[in-house]
């Protein structure tokens, strides 16, 4: 399966892309440590939005196949960058909180996080970039 992805320069390091299927159109802004306004998301930002909702998304299939209802469940991804050799991302810290009251038995506790960490964009990700997924329940 293949999807298209079109973007278009909107100049001052703004770009407009487009989902393929959808039309579904977001902007990009470079971050102003980068020479931009920060007006939106980088698209290193968007690696980090992928790689969070990828986990939660395969979490969900997982619930889903279990009857198993996560709403509530947040996940919060730390983009860290570094600037030598090359500018780039250097760490993805993922942080997924259980909302209070989630009874999870440890079978189905161990089955998410088993398919969180096989998410494709966790997968997908440079060796070099330091990506744990750490698990958290809320009181």
């Amino acid at each position: 399966m293949s999807v298209e992805i079109t973007a278009v320069y909107q100049g001052q390091l703004h770009c407009e892309a487009t989902h393929g299927p959808s039309g579904t159109q977001l902007l990009t802004d470079a971050p102003t440590d980068n020479g931009g306004r920060g007006a939106s998301f980088s698209p290193s930002d968007l690696v980090a939005t992928a790689l969070g909702t990828c986990v939660m998304t395969i979490m969900g299939l997982v619930a889903d196949r279990h009857e198993l209802d996560l709403s509530g469940t947040t996940i919060r991804v730390e983009k860290e960058m570094a600037s030598t050799p090359v500018r780039r991302i250097a760490s993805l810290k993922t942080r997924v909180a259980f909302p209070a009251g989630l009874e999870l038995l440890p079978e189905m506790r161990d089955r998410l996080i088993a398919a969180a960490r096989k998410c494709p964009v966790h997968q997908s990700l440079h060796p070099d970039i330091d990506a744990p997924i750490d698990f958290v329940d809320l009181d």
